[in-house]
């Protein structure tokens, strides 16, 4: 009895509250509502003394979590920031410096520029002049003859036509009256010297690019100079616009003065006497022909092959002909260049043979040979 009536005594002693607690406590969130002189207050103040020792760990605990964030912040951007190292990394696109190749081919763009505008040259130089080469290598087929008289047939008919004359004996100037001793400009320096081949050019029936002694050493004077096979057509491209026909007389050989002719010409006439040793000279100008067509100038073709020089008397010149057209076929040109003195007188007056006897059958044989060029080419 005497400790129950203790224990009453003792309980009503804690009734205040000491103002550090009730701040501690307010401060935790917790609502306490205290009246002085209230029975409960001694269940209250246990309350709060039991909630305060609570409330003072999770306060340390609460800002870790608001601190948790910023912390994941942190260890969130150094993956951010291996997400940019790869931006800088970036850089690796820059193996497109690839495209810089193409300078490494400058230099061979710097060897040969004149290939990139050569296909607008090209297509100007279609609409020029045609050039003709007359070769073969046999000697003494009436070659320089049908040249000009060719030419002279052509002019007759209206165009503009050029000769050159790449012979090294001249025969085609002297037929023009033109002493190949006296000129001061010839071919040789057009081919060697690079000069323009208007200064070589002599107007008479028609216009003559005329040939001197010089020539019989232009090969050995070309034989060091770069693109010597093309000496020829470059020096056409300055008068080829000027001219519908270029004629070119080419010397009995297969030699570098012929192989600049075939190189600037579109068309090829091979004038062949009707006799077997000359017709053995076309296998050779074909084989020649081939290697142009291959390394040079993959345009020229044969116009046509000429019989001249046929004296229709003889049973060989007939069987000479037919050994062409068997072997030949329509390549063959119907027109025939017969035996006649005025090839021979004709040069000696300084002309052609349209001009010095204009309505013999030697005029005629030209003319026929002019229409059938014209119109046909070959009889194909």
């Amino acid at each position: 009895m005497g400790f129950l009536s203790r224990k009453s005594k003792l309980e009503p002693e804690p009734a205040e509250l000491p103002v550090e607690e009730l701040d501690q406590a307010s401060e935790d969130g917790a609502e306490i509502k205290i009246s002085k002189g209230s029975n409960n207050a001694t269940n209250d103040l246990r309350q709060v003394g039991s909630r305060a020792p609570t409330t003072e760990p999770p306060r340390p605990t609460a800002t870790p979590p608001a601190e948790a964030p910023a912390t994941q912040a942190l260890q969130s951007e150094p993956p951010a920031e291996s997400d940019a190292s790869p931006e800088p990394e970036a850089p690796a696109p820059e193996e497109p410096e690839a495209p810089e190749e193409p300078a490494r081919l400058r230099p061979e763009q710097l060897i040969a520029p004149s290939r990139q505008p050569a296909p607008e040259e090209e297509v100007e130089q279609a609409h020029g002049a045609k050039v003709i080469s007359f070769a073969n290598q046999k000697g003494g087929v009436a070659k320089t003859t049908t040249t000009l008289n060719l030419a002279v047939a052509f002019a007759e008919s209206g165009h503009r036509v050029l000769c050159i004359d790449l012979d090294p004996q001249g025969n085609l100037t002297m037929s023009q009256g033109i002493d190949p001793d006296k000129v001061e400009t010839s071919m040789y320096d057009v081919l060697v010297h690079d000069v323009p081949i208007t200064e070589a050019i002599a107007n008479r029936e028609i216009d003559i690019a005329v040939a001197s002694i010089d020539l019989a050493g232009a090969e050995i004077a070309m034989s060091t100079k770069i693109g010597r096979e093309r000496s020829l057509d470059k020096a056409l491209k300055e008068v080829r616009q000027d001219y519908d026909f270029v004629c070119i007389d080419t010397p009995p050989s297969l030699g570098l003065l012929t192989i600049n002719a075939l190189t600037a010409s579109d068309k090829v006439i091979v004038p062949v006497q009707c006799e077997y040793l000359s017709m053995r000279g076309l296998v050779q100008l074909q084989n020649t022909l081939k290697m142009i067509q291959e390394n040079l100038n993959p345009d020229v073709e044969i116009e046509g092959i000429l019989p001249t020089m046929l004296d229709s008397r003889t049973v060989h010149a007939k069987e000479a002909v037919e050994i062409l057209e068997e072997n030949f076929g329509e390549l063959v040109f119907k027109s025939r260049i017969r035996k006649t003195v005025k090839f021979a007188e004709a040069p000696v007056r300084g002309s052609s043979v349209l001009k010095y006897d204009p309505d013999g059958n030697a005029a005629g044989y030209y003319r026929d040979l002019a229409k059938e060029v014209l119109t046909n080419g070959s009889s194909s």
